[in-house]
């Protein structure tokens, strides 16, 4: 039997305030928001004296997708991973690539139904290694991903969080505690990026990254989706490789990706190869170990080199996998030196493949 999802899901990172306003303090906007209005990220709303979540339950976009889409390149990889999201967004990036969920107002009232339990179900059922939150970021429906998380746990799953990191010290320590890997959306390295195309600010994303590196043990990556003439200048990508180093350390995967225009920044062209190129060599000069270039056919960039006798460990065709030189434990086959991430002990080869999973039907 199909489960209902509640209306309003009660929330608990929220204050009043003395005028009867109540203020949101799951991220760094601090919405503050009178009975019945709804935050910038839309899902969360002032309901009857507190923050209720108004999307629990309700999701969209369930596909199953090789684990490095998201990109995760050294978690698990050739594993294939149980992908959704819901509507609603805290950012307001200028470039989004999910616009139509992230930005949308009809989303909660016209997704699929999907709880927890029978997300995690659906997952194992389809010989799934992970569950995923994308598509929006995860941070403004947290309440329904910790419950999802929990129960991919409970079956042997992983949780996986795809997300910007724009979330406040408090729900960030839940939060990332029932996530198991991340991917990080460093949009830029400049405030004024940060302030003029995503309308939030660059600060919050570096205090979680430090958050992650220092007090957790998720595994995770980063991705800077680069754009012609706004965050692609050798001065800002030399000054984020160097923070990235000198604070993350070398091993942080870091996933440089192609923009193409897309909801209201249309007037830039697409990332060429070569500023992605250009990129990648300004991040392995700074001594970062694996960078990587995303949305674009570039198999010498998209292949994972050990940092150590600098062989080819695993080989990558868009998401399908050729060569691969892990041992069992995720050490290199010519040299024996680990390489950092979460490895399965043999090979798993899920492909390139996408593929569309009805939660309820279960019809692929």
């Amino acid at each position: 039997m199909n489960q209902t999802p509640p209306r309003y899901f009660p929330t608990q990172y929220w204050h009043a305030l003395d005028d009867g306003r109540v203020c949101c303090d799951v991220c760094p906007r601090k919405c503050t928001l009178r009975e019945g209005k709804r935050g910038a990220c839309f899902v969360r709303m002032h309901h009857q004296g507190e923050i209720v979540l108004t999307s629990y339950g309700r999701s969209s976009g369930f596909c199953i997708d090789p684990i490095e889409k998201k990109p995760l390149n050294h978690f698990y990889p050739g594993s294939s991973v149980l992908s959704f999201g819901t509507a609603g967004c805290n950012l307001s990036c200028l470039f989004c690539q999910n616009w139509d969920m992230s930005k949308s107002r009809q989303m909660d009232t016209l997704c699929d139904s999907a709880m927890p339990d029978e997300l995690a179900a659906t997952a194992r059922r389809h010989g799934c290694k992970s569950l995923a939150f994308t598509y929006n970021d995860p941070v403004v429906f947290m309440e329904y991903a910790i419950d999802a998380a929990q129960a991919a746990h409970e079956l042997g799953l992983m949780s996986v969080a795809v997300s910007a990191g724009y979330i406040c010290e408090a729900p960030r320590a839940e939060f990332y505690q029932y996530m198991d890997a991340a991917n990080i959306d460093l949009k830029a390295f400049s405030e004024s990026f940060y302030h003029k195309i995503c309308h939030g600010q660059l600060q919050p994303v570096l205090e979680t990254l430090l958050y992650l590196k220092q007090e957790t043990q998720v595994w995770f990556e980063i991705t800077t989706l680069l754009i012609p003439g706004e965050n692609d200048s050798d001065q800002e990508l030399n000054a984020m490789c160097q923070w990235l180093v000198e604070n993350l350390g070398p091993d942080v995967p870091l996933h440089f990706s192609a923009f193409h225009p897309d909801f209201k920044l249309l007037d830039k062209p697409v990332t060429p190869l070569s500023t992605l190129q250009r990129a990648r060599r300004i991040a392995l000069n700074h001594g970062l170990h694996y960078v990587y270039c995303g949305n674009v056919h570039d198999p010498d960039s998209d292949a994972t080199y050990c940092a150590s006798c600098h062989k080819r460990l695993i080989e990558r065709d868009w998401y399908q996998l050729g060569q691969y030189a892990l041992d069992e434990k995720g050490a290199c086959r010519y040299c024996g030196a680990p390489l950092p991430g979460r490895f399965a002990k043999g090979r798993e080869d899920f492909g390139s493949r996408r593929i569309a999973v009805r939660i309820h039907r279960d019809e692929v």
